[in-house]
């Protein structure tokens, strides 16, 4: 009672933004962990540097998420060249419930870990050609975990990480199971600033008698060679617990450090904590990551996306009604740390956005190709423009990319002189790309997709274009009743319209879809 309790608050929260800003270090100014190298872990699913590898963790259980950590892989691609960047999206092939649902379908005709690979396999492909359809970049590699439990040939494995920490006095050894002992890291849990107290209160702890400690976590635990898969190891048959992959395979792809570690906000307690854990002890180093970066849940209209709910789709679900280009620009629109709440408003949204950026391109790619084919001297190599870059490198802020993109899109139409409107279209499209999204020929593919549509649900492509034209013709000669009236019949028809104006003309256009 010294000073105001608003004034305690403001100190308290001082400490903790304090220790923040040092755990995420100057984005701007990342030192690269590796000269001449910077890393990137992206665990489950902007910044100037010299070299950057990106680990992303896949839980291959039927289905997926998206991140807007791939627009962190593309911007240091272009920064410093393809050939500095190393990608590398590991997958999670085996956890009990995978193991549950493949002993289900196990004929016995094959070992039961080859049938553990089987079922993810079929996963892991489907997740790959979703995130294609999305438009994100391959990685680098693609490791399943089941591949690094016991290697020798690999330059790390889970047997070897966890053989450290037993050796080190930060792990034992207790009925087939194998426990990283929490009281050995004096800063355990620095990443989620929770004492031991409030982590034991707030976690779901698994009490068991050989556990030294009730924060103790499972690195290794036997498994029962009739029904589970497994792996020969000095505690006997058994395979990895949850967290241990993270460490061996960014351990063998990565180095024993790397500049940033990313992932859900649901992972910073315990697995990021645990990670963390593991990696410094067994390696004998003060971090595992610079810099962590966590996205925000993923919401449906306001509400958390859940099957009890009845809000659960997957990539493949939405792709079914909407393009690709219009998922992943819904998606970029939001901050990698804030929640995404997916509704059809937004979709619809960033559909008519993405129209209007497409209402440029084919011109602007005319404009590309005559630069290219007549300019003297030739031209350098086009990419994104600067003030994009800028934005972007800022912590990916997307929400001043957006506006910026915006106000290209203006100049582009209006006062704006003819050069200056030729430029604003060729920056427009190159930097819309530059994110993944693939606007030029958009149009043309969405038309495409209705008619796919129309003609599966049985309907009439020249009668709709037909309805379409005589009701623009009504408006022209201001029969708003006339074109209404054909409005409420193409409606019943499933065809849903969208009024505009050319934004090159300024003249009156309606397109239209089937409806979703």
């Amino acid at each position: 009672k010294k000073r105001p309790l608003l004034d305690e608050v403001r100190a308290l929260t001082g400490i903790t933004t304090k220790q923040y800003e040092d755990d995420v270090a100057a984005l701007g100014n990342l030192p690269p962990t590796h000269t001449p190298r910077a890393t990137d872990f992206v665990c489950d699913g902007a910044l100037p540097m010299d070299m950057v590898r990106v680990i992303e963790k896949l839980v291959a259980k039927g289905h997926a998420y998206a991140a807007e950590g791939h627009v962190l892989f593309r911007l240091p691609r272009h920064i410093y060249g393809p050939e500095h960047v190393t990608y590398v999206r590991n997958i999670t092939d085996i956890d009990d419930k995978i193991n549950k649902r493949a002993f289900e379908r196990w004929t016995k005709k094959r070992p039961l870990l080859d049938e553990v690979r089987a079922l993810t396999g079929i996963t892991t492909k489907q997740y790959e050609d979703d995130v294609a359809a999305l438009g994100n970049l391959p990685p680098t590699h693609a490791p399943r975990a089941t591949d690094f439990v016991c290697d020798g040939t690999k330059p790390m494995d889970m047997v070897r990480v966890i053989e450290k920490l037993v050796a080190k006095g930060h792990a034992y050894a207790a009925e087939g199971h194998v426990l990283f002992h929490v009281p050995s890291m004096p800063n355990y849990g620095r990443l989620s600033r929770r004492t031991l107290d409030d982590m034991i209160a707030g976690a779901r702890v698994e009490v068991a008698p050989y556990k030294k400690d009730p924060m103790d976590f499972v690195l290794w635990k036997p498994s029962d060679p009739a029904t589970e898969p497994g792996w020969d190891s000095p505690w006997g048959f058994g395979r990895p617990g949850w967290h241990i992959e993270c460490s061996a395979m960014s351990g063998a792809l990565l180095g024993e450090q790397f500049d940033i570690h990313a992932g859900g906000i649901d992972l910073i307690f315990p697995h990021h904590e645990n990670e963390i854990a593991q990696t410094c002890c067994a390696f004998g180093v003060d971090r595992m990551a610079s810099v962590w970066m966590h996205n925000g849940f993923l919401q449906v209209e306001g509400q958390k996306m859940s099957k009890s709910v009845g809000n659960f789709f997957t990539i493949q679900d939405v792709l079914k009604d909407w393009p690709g280009e219009v998922v992943r620009l819904n998606m970029l629109k939001t901050h990698y740390r804030q929640p995404i709440d997916w509704t059809v408003r937004g979709l619809e949204e960033s559909e008519g956005m993405l129209k209007r950026f497409a209402s440029v391109s084919d011109m602007a790619q005319s404009m590309l190709d005559d630069r290219k084919v007549f300019s003297d001297p030739p031209l350098p190599p086009f990419g994104p423009s600067q003030p994009l870059i800028e934005k972007l490198s800022d912590d990916l802020n997307v929400s001043e990319a957006f506006a910026y993109l915006h106000a290209v899109f203006d100049q582009t139409k209006g006062s704006s002189t003819n050069a200056a409107k030729t430029d604003a279209m060729v920056t427009l499209i190159q930097d819309v790309e530059f994110l993944g999204i693939q606007v030029g020929g958009f149009l043309n593919r969405l038309a495409e997709r209705n008619a796919a549509k129309m003609i599966h649900q049985g309907l009439e492509i020249r009668k709709v274009g037909s309805l379409v034209d005589a009701r623009l013709a009504a408006r022209a000669a201001k029969n708003f009743a006339e074109s209404d009236r054909i409005r409420d019949e193409l409606l019943a028809m499933g065809i849903q319209l969208m009024d505009g104006k050319d934004p090159v003309s300024g003249a009156p256009v309606t397109t239209w879809e089937v409806k979703r």
